[in-house]
């Protein structure tokens, strides 16, 4: 057994697992790990390429670390897109998918072509796990990145441990949702896994099981606003609220912080690339952040962040290493402000930057400014062609009242102005009859 199921196993009766209401203990995991580490090493080869198609589920759970056992490189897939599941077991070369029938696995042999990646191949000839995650962008095929699994696990080693109960809401195959995994299994804190995540029936399971800590996306945790359920549901358990997966805008923090003002709320970062970096927040109000962190190096390169980490990928298995310096700097993509006081604040996303004229708008700060107006429940911000300056602002806001785009682009001019420069406010106004974004709860910019 590994390090991680005997630190399993030795949790003895605590709960781990609270899922479809059923209270799973970790001696109950331990179990299932070794149980399912017995089918595996019966029916799928040492070191395959193996894709877990589910997402969090007791079973899931015990798959992934009875995979890591067998020293196979695994490649969660959650998505609920049978085209991108397909997709991602393609790119990785899966040689086998396994499924989840109710309680049972279901192993499936694909149809690959013949050839193993170097990077794969060089982790079977070293005897360790691997871990395939995929970027999330919006256009083009997503990378398919590799970890070294077994080094990854290790990163969570000698953790503290903690009487805390957590909500897991980041998806299976996605960095930070795995991260809250590693994290909660290794500190010994109980895990509840929503079967939906409508952001009601979320809050419920916050009230029933007496949630502490709540890891989400700004975006989710403006729906729990605008559904209104922080104020239908008992929420006084939760100790924190941890953000991030994409900027958040400052006035939406305000917000939160006033919807729930007893809770501490912390910025976590990270990417698919470098793994989780451990940050400290300047306040629950601020969105300033400093990296303290012995694992991971960083640097500012012309306001962009560059990343250096103990837990980076290995590589690509469909693309080149264009993001990575010759001597492994990460460059992000991401914009950063700067306080002279060490420490840095996300701004915004390069690709996200829209230019009018010349001058240089980042979507967030204008999405900060109309969350600050009275009846904007939702906001994105995006560029658009425009043929005398090149591009310009555009903004797609759910209105709390039925209203016309040129009624609400006169409202939102009058509000922007003077609290922004003329460039930045919103030349084009969309009227949303929803909130919008992704599977993994981002923004959907255009």
């Amino acid at each position: 057994m590994s390090w991680f199921s005997e630190h399993i196993a030795k949790k003895g009766e605590k709960i781990a697992v609270i899922y479809s209401d059923v209270c799973y203990t970790y001696a109950q995991l331990a179990a299932q790990i070794k149980g399912y580490t017995a089918f595996i090493k019966s029916n799928v080869p040492h070191g395959e390429v193996v894709a877990l198609i589910s997402d969090y589920t007791i079973e899931s759970i015990a798959l992934f670390f009875a995979l890591a056992e067998n020293k196979n490189i695994i490649v969660p897939v959650a998505s609920k897109m049978k085209s991108e599941a397909d997709e991602r077991i393609r790119a990785a070369n899966c040689s086998y998918s396994i499924s989840i029938a109710g309680k049972e696995p279901v192993i499936l042999k694909n149809e690959m072509p013949e050839g193993v990646h170097s990077l794969i191949r060089d982790l079977q000839h070293k005897n360790r796990s691997g871990l395939i995650l995929f970027s999330s962008g919006t256009s083009g095929v997503p990378k398919a990145m590799i970890h070294d699994l077994d080094n990854l696990l290790d990163s969570y080693k000698d953790k503290k441990q903690k009487e805390l109960v957590f909500l897991i809401l980041l998806m299976f195959d996605h960095i930070g949702g795995l991260n809250t995994l590693l994290t909660c299994l290794s500190t010994g804190v109980t895990i509840v896994i929503p079967g939906n995540r409508e952001p009601g029936y979320v809050c419920s399971l916050i009230e029933k099981y007496h949630v502490n800590v709540l890891p989400a996306s700004p975006t989710f945790l403006n729906l729990i606003l605008i559904s209104g359920s922080e104020e239908k549901y008992d929420l006084s358990s939760l100790k924190m609220i941890t953000y991030g997966t994409e900027p958040m805008p400052d006035n939406l923090l305000l917000k939160l912080k006033e919807a729930f003002p007893r809770v501490k709320f912390l910025q976590t970062f990270g990417t698919s690339e470098t793994g989780i970096s451990q940050i400290s927040s300047k306040s629950s109000s601020s969105n300033f952040m400093k990296f303290g962190d012995s694992d991971t190096e960083f640097k500012i390169v012309d306001s962009e962040l560059w990343i250096r980490s103990k837990t980076q990928i290995l590589g690509y298995l469909n693309s080149g290493m264009e993001h990575f310096t010759h001597d492994g700097w990460f460059r992000t993509g991401d914009i950063v402000e700067e306080s002279g006081d060490g420490y840095i604040k996300i701004i915004g996303r390069n690709k996200d930057i829209i230019n009018v004229g010349g001058e240089k708008v980042v979507p967030s700060e204008v999405e900060s400014m109309l969350f600050r107006m009275p009846g904007v429940k939702d906001c994105i911000v995006y560029g658009e062609f425009n043929p005398i300056t090149g591009q310009m602002v555009v903004a797609k806001v759910l209105y709390e009242e039925t209203v016309k785009a040129s009624e609400l682009k006169k409202l939102i001019t009058t509000f922007c102005t003077g609290k922004l420069e003329r460039y930045k406010i919103p030349a084009k106004i969309v009227v949303a009859t929803v909130s919008e974004f992704s599977e993994r709860f981002k923004k959907k910019r255009i």
